[in-house]
């Protein structure tokens, strides 16, 4: 016999299996790393050939094919390579959920980047580099900050900064500076063994970091810093981070890198993980 009760716990029961199977196919989803994807990003642009960067390949597949499917990517350029034709895709994809200036660079974000996966794949090792807080008379984002001022724990001494991030009014700095994650550092009064050991430092704790000299072009001595992972890197400054991956110096010679050896070369968060 059919009745009102039987109804209702027919109904939960549906509501139940209906909310298991959803989670159970949220939980089959593919999986993005997002931080291998970055680092993809950064560094698949400013190959010489197609080399997928190691730990990278599912989740670069993941985003070309979701951006494939939504008519940004040529499906010849779903190849697990981050390189440019994926970064320009990935630039309209942003562009046409309303974007501009740092938000479509090409570089992903978590909010475009999860919106891309809806039904698709889910986002782990989420980055972030928090909000924009002015700090000793210049601007930087907090993931900076705390990365600047964890090698100053391990040099045990406290640095100057001459120039910070999220700067559009320095053309020297052919907008490097003009996103987030970038940092110039005065090297008054140190010793060349003090500032190679501050560049050492900074790349210890995830900065591509270099000693600068005139010679290099039209500035003083001083230390460049580029946040590894930042996603609000501006173009040039994501091509630094590519290159410092690369062996390079990062400036428009592309020459070998000119700063201390630092193995393995991580991220603020692989940083962290290893404390």
């Amino acid at each position: 016999m059919l009745t009102r009760r039987n109804l209702l716990t027919t109904a939960a029961a549906v509501a139940v299996g209906s909310a298991v199977t959803g989670q159970a196919a949220q939980a089959a989803l593919p999986v993005v790393d997002m931080e291998a994807l970055i680092k993809a990003a950064q560094t698949d642009p400013r190959r010489a050939d197609t080399a997928i960067t190691v730990g990278s390949r599912e989740s670069v597949l993941q985003v070309e094919r979701a951006l494939q499917a939504r008519g940004f990517l040529a499906t010849t350029y779903v190849d697990g390579h981050f390189g440019t034709s994926t970064i320009a895709a990935y630039a309209a994809y942003q562009r046409s959920l309303g974007y501009s200036g740092l938000d479509a660079t090409g570089l992903p974000g978590q909010t475009s980047l999860r919106l891309l996966g809806e039904q698709r794949f889910t986002v782990t090792r989420v980055l972030s580099p928090g909000s924009v807080v002015a700090f000793r008379g210049v601007q930087v984002n907090t993931r900076t900050r705390a990365m600047l001022l964890e090698a100053e724990r391990l040099l045990g001494g406290q640095l100057t900064i001459t120039q910070g991030s999220y700067n559009v009014s320095n053309p020297a700095s052919a907008g490097t500076h003009d996103g987030g994650g970038a940092l110039d550092l005065s090297v008054s009064g140190m010793s060349t063994t003090y500032r190679t050991n501050v560049v050492r430092q900074l790349r210890r704790v995830g900065f591509a970091a270099w000693l600068r000299t005139p010679e290099q072009g039209n500035w003083p001595y001083h230390i460049h810093a580029i946040a590894l992972a930042d996603t609000d890197q501006a173009v040039n400054a994501q091509h630094q981070a590519g290159d410092y991956y690369l062996g390079l110096n990062g400036l428009a010679n592309r020459g070998a890198d000119d700063g201390p050896a630092v193995t393995p070369k991580v991220s603020w968060e692989e940083y962290l993980r290893t404390t």
